[in-house]
């Protein structure tokens, strides 16, 4: 613990911004800095270790390491799987990481060294958290969760003491979260998506999603686990609504159930990997299992959402849906309805939903193999347990690509596609994205036929001998940060280093898209303010796709120095004239669209020195 301390106190220098008074020359793309990933991989052969494992790292700059605190860690067993840090939410200066046995509230003020403010115990996992104003929403699915968060768990089969739904706490003081109530759905909340409707400020609303078996209706009157056409109330086919008053959230209830996957038949999947299929056989046998009898447990359309990620802004949800993506209409909050669905045989298991900022593109995540299982093996294919990507048009969602991480991992790394957030960076489509011992990918996706890594971090296997479960159940961009909840090594913070893939820019240009609070299954819409640092990062775009012409560029960024270096209304002249005269540039541009963002930003900034 004290080599892991020393090591976090070493990353902590982050990569400064630079000043207004910065040269025209030190606008221009940073000279001799390669956009090549470096070969061989060292990503791969990493050394085995707990918090002493061999690390790669490229285009990132480590922050800090925390290790969980000390109610959330096993020293004698490391992944222990009671311990299982999962999501993450953030408000303020808090990072709220979920844990299957609870949850950890860090303050992050200084992001050097991280500080808990609360270690809150209550088993139930997987404890996917949201979090609104002063009141946090934890999801409870385990049957062994109780009501008291008592470690005793239930063993009986009905129970009114069992807690399978979603747990709400008052945080007004975060150090110490105040149970308020829980409500109890059919099958638990796996994960939970929290929607603040703009035409509905009195209330917010979560999507539960629960992938558990339906509990008895002597526990949970109504609950009913059949099929469609034995009984038209029953607790699959659909989701739950909860309705949060804000001003009573004590008074959450189930809105509605939406039943968003009527008439989708079972979706085509693949097969196993040769390694896999002997090892599914073994299984089988063991449990007295035939292949048959196993196939026709997933012999049905989908039941039920994995999760579901919200874009208020733009009106709509994307569900990662039991063999489907889907496209939800969620202009009224209270009533999702279903737009549209795709599906691929080269998808598993439908994991998680990621939009681009401007709703013209989605992602869908593939967690196949559950995200317990090596799928990043050399022998795996490219297309399997990875992302696809879709443009968004009018409703229809068509296939451009798949992005997956791609140095080959171990047979003792769990290793899949998981969860993941965009970076601000204005106008491109980059994402973190966590691959739980596959570590975290930056990649860039906004050419969706051809997305393209920028920066990873990695670590070698927990353990070299077994399979034991850890790496990044999310890595998300918060307010300059990227930040990582590591199942089983706690909590990670990352910063962006200009490279030639991505500029300083672009990255202090990103860091000035601030929020108040992050969940990012309620996906926000970035802006950015006007700035100087916005306009070059536009510029240096211009220059790495060659938009513009060289000799062009150098006199766009020798006006923006001089525009910096004036005040007031002469600044506000000097860039009103610089806007006019790129609207010309753009006619002729061989990246017009760009140029026009580029002219938009100088007049916006025109316009804030007024």
């Amino acid at each position: 613990m004290l080599a892991l301390s020393v090591f976090a106190a070493a990353g902590c220098a982050s990569a400064g911004s630079r000043g207004g008074g910065a040269s025209p020359a030190a606008e221009m793309p940073a000279a001799g800095m390669s956009a090549a990933a470096p070969t061989p991989d060292p990503r791969v052969g990493l050394k085995a270790g707990w918090f002493n494992a061999g690390q790669a790292i490229w285009n990132l700059d480590v922050v800090s390491m925390t290790p969980p605190s000390k109610d959330f860690i096993n020293p004698s067993t490391p992944g222990d799987d009671r311990l299982v840090n999962s999501d993450l939410a953030f408000l303020g200066n808090y990072v709220i990481q979920g844990n299957y046995s609870g949850m950890q509230i860090w303050d992050i003020s200084n992001p050097g060294k991280p500080s808990l403010r609360a270690a809150y115990i209550c088993p139930g996992s997987q404890s996917d958290v949201s979090v609104y104003g002063h009141l946090l929403f934890v999801s409870a699915e385990a049957t062994s969760g109780r009501i008291d968060c008592g470690l005793q768990g239930v063993k009986d089969t009905v129970s009114s003491d069992r807690a399978r739904g979603i747990r709400i706490y008052d945080i007004s003081d975060i150090s110490h979260p105040k149970s308020l109530t829980i409500v109890q759905t059919c099958r638990g909340s796996h994960t939970n998506t929290l929607i603040a409707d703009p035409k509905d400020p009195e209330n917010v609303y979560i999507y539960v999603s629960g992938s558990a078996p339906v509990r008895p209706a002597d526990e949970l009157p109504g609950c009913s686990g059949g099929q469609m056409s034995q009984d038209p109330n029953t607790a699959l086919f659909r989701i739950e609504v909860i309705q949060v008053p804000l001003a009573h959230p004590e008074q959450a209830h189930i809105v509605s159930s939406p039943r968003i996957f009527g008439g989708l038949a079972p979706a085509a999947r693949h097969g196993d990997s040769p390694e896999d299929s002997v090892a599914l056989d073994k299984m089988l046998a063991h449990a007295g299992y035939t292949r048959a009898m196993f196939a026709k447990l997933f012999a049905g359309g989908p039941t039920q959402c994995h999760d579901i990620t919200a874009y208020p802004a733009v009106g709509l949800a994307g569900g990662a849906c039991g063999g489907y993506g889907l496209l939800l209409d969620i202009r009224d909050a209270a009533h999702p309805v279903r737009i549209s669905q795709v599906t691929d045989s080269n998808m598993a298991a439908w994991h998680s939903v990621t939009f681009n900022n401007d709703g013209t593109k989605i992602l869908f995540s593939d967690e196949w193999g559950g995200g317990s299982q090596p799928r990043c093996r050399a022998t795996d294919r490219h297309e399997w347990g990875a992302d696809a990507i879709y443009t968004l048009a009018n409703g229809t969602m068509t296939f451009q690509s798949y992005y997956k991480m791609s140095a080959p991992q171990t047979v003792t790394e769990n290793c899949v596609a998981h969860n993941g957030s965009l970076i601000p960076i204005p106008g491109r489509d980059v994402m973190v994205q966590g691959w739980y011992q596959g570590g975290i990918s930056v990649f860039d996706w906004t050419d969706g036929q051809h997305p393209r890594e920028v920066a990873y971090f990695d670590r070698g296997p927990l353990d070299s001998t077994k399979l034991v479960l850890a790496g990044y159940w999310s890595a998300y961009w918060y307010n300059g940060f990227i930040v990582g909840s590591e199942i089983a090594r706690g909590l990670d913070l990352f910063q962006l280093k200009a490279s030639g893939l991505i500029s300083q820019n672009e990255i202090d240009a990103a860091k000035t898209a601030k929020l108040t609070y992050l969940n990012v299954q309620g996906q926000p819409q970035y802006t950015w303010p006007a700035s100087f640092v916005l306009a070059r990062a536009y510029l240096d775009q211009l220059n790495r796709s060659n938009g513009i012409s060289h000799d062009r560029s150098a006199a766009i960024a020798a006006a923006l120095h001089h525009a910096e270096q004036l005040k007031g209304a002469e600044r506000q002249t000097a860039l009103t004239a610089l806007g006019t005269q790129l609207d010309g540039d753009a006619q002729n541009a061989g990246d017009a669209a760009k140029v026009r963002l580029l002219s938009a930003a100088v007049k916006d900034l025109a316009k804030a020195q007024s």
